[in-house]
């Protein structure tokens, strides 16, 4: 109860911060990032300052008992965000998507592969050479925390732990953090800059919308609805009916895992390296919301599933997990890392500046820089950042970026970004090394440049705005 409370007092606190200081306001950070990053300064401080008498050591003592939940949440949280992706979202037709968002999809898709590219070049030929004391793993933080996030990351802890690296966990985190954060800076740069060059028309200060938004409050006559009631209170709570819907689409993801464990039992090469039991249960559980959404389209007359209440449902769960995610990341373990670390972002940061500079104006067919930035925002940290920056360039959505983004994620998610091949790829870099992955991901973003250049002569002319 006491550790509930306390992660309930840090959200709360990081949404008081949020709201009262300018630096916060002016970079967009989520409550729950500045929740997380309070309690990860709470607790370091207190522990550096352990040696100073008996009273800090049993505050010591106390915050670790408080703060042991918290380190298993994220890996709970992160099957229910990933189950609710698709509940409550019809399943359009795969022909609509591809007309309405080709040129985003492949776009989304090299920007995601180009990070495992990246990350894993940069090791294979550089730093698996001079920091040999980490895994070839190591490799693969840069887009499990940039392109995944902290709920990727968060899940992504028991494959780590699985294959002999439990500190992968922390690398990974600490990776989506400096994600998110240079998400936001990198891409206000970049908004100022295209507004200046004149790349962008009818958008909004920057300024301005920092000014206007600044205490992230809804004002009263404009406050939306959090969702519908679909069943009457009499029968059962329309939430309580949302939660079960949420459980069975976690408990097929669950019966699909024990399937896997099963078919490697079978197969002595799959049962050596356990490729499919270290396998996260997180993207199968988006699976199972997905089977659930298909079942509810074509069995539900009444239509239950309400979106706005599977909204509020995710992301309650994500600012949970990012707040107890980002507390208990563990410094002494990112300190004897920090360099590589830092050179996989900053090469991140680079690729991701780079597509938007130079490759998004040579193939997106319009509204180049509103489409590339709201990928950046999304490859970097999560889709509400790229929905962030594409509000500032394209406040009412007059160009066709946000309709493109918004069906593009209904074929990413599913493979990157938290999906199957994010599931796969640090298992495959365990068992393989990342030369090989290194090449899977070098062929797919190959592939993908020529799907886009194939594809370009077919795209509106457009190169408006």
């Amino acid at each position: 109860m006491v550790s509930l409370v306390c992660l309930c007092l840090l959200l709360g606190a990081g949404f008081l911060l949020r709201i009262r200081i300018r630096l916060f306001q002016k970079l967009f950070l989520p409550a729950c990032v500045v929740g997380g990053l309070l309690g990860l300064l709470i607790i370091q401080m207190l522990a550096a300052m352990d040696g100073l008498g008996e009273p800090i050591q049993r505050i010591n003592i106390a915050i670790s008992g408080w703060t042991g939940p918290w380190r298993k949440l994220p890996a709970f949280l992160v099957n229910i965000v990933f189950a609710c992706l698709f509940l409550g979202v019809k399943p359009p037709k795969l022909s609509s998507l591809w007309r309405r968002a080709a040129p985003q999809v492949a776009y989304g898709q090299i920007v995601a592969w180009g990070q495992y590219v990246v990350g894993l070049g940069l090791w294979v030929f550089v730093l698996g050479w001079v920091f040999s004391q980490f895994p070839a793993m190591f490799a693969g933080i840069l887009p499990v925390g940039f392109e995944g996030g902290h709920g990727t990351a968060a899940g992504m802890g028991p494959v780590f732990e699985e294959h002999g690296w439990a500190a992968g966990r922390e690398f990974a985190l600490t990776s989506a953090t400096f994600g998110i954060l240079s998400a936001i800076i990198v891409g206000m740069i970049l908004i100022n800059w295209a507004i200046r060059r004149g790349y962008v028309q009818g958008s909004t200060d920057p300024s301005q919308m920092a000014k206007a938004n600044s205490p992230g409050i809804v004002p009263a006559g404009i406050r939306k609805n959090a969702g519908k009631l679909t069943v009457s209170g009499d029968v059962l709570e329309t939430f309580s009916l949302h939660i079960v819907v949420v459980g069975i689409a976690v408990g097929i993801g669950y019966l699909i895992k024990l399937l896997l464990v099963l078919l490697e039992g079978s197969i002595p090469f799959l049962l050596k390296y356990k490729l499919l039991s270290s396998f996260p249960l997180f993207p199968l559980c988006m699976l199972g919301g997905l089977i659930v959404q298909i079942l509810e389209e074509r069995f539900d007359k009444y239509r239950l599933i309400d979106l706005g209440l599977m909204r509020r449902i995710q992301n309650t769960s994500l600012d949970f997990l990012v707040v107890a995610a980002i507390a208990t990341i563990n410094l002494e373990i990112i300190v004897a890392g920090l360099v590589p670390l830092l050179i996989l972002v900053a090469a991140g940061i680079a690729w991701n500046v780079f597509c938007v500079l130079v490759l998004a104006r040579r193939v997106l067919p319009d509204a180049w820089f509103q489409r590339a930035i709201a990928e950046m925002g999304q490859s970097m940290g999560v889709t509400a950042t790229g929905l962030l920056l594409l509000r500032v360039v394209d406040p009412d959505y007059e160009t066709p970026a946000a309709d493109a983004f918004a069906c593009k994620q209904l074929v990413h998610e599913p493979f990157m970004g938290g999906g199957l091949w994010t599931g796969a790829a640090i298992p495959l870099i365990a068992i393989a090394g990342a030369g090989p992955v290194l090449a899977i991901a070098t062929f797919a973003l190959v592939s993908w440049l020529v799907v886009l250049f194939y594809f370009r002569p077919g795209f509106s002319k457009d190169r408006s705005g």
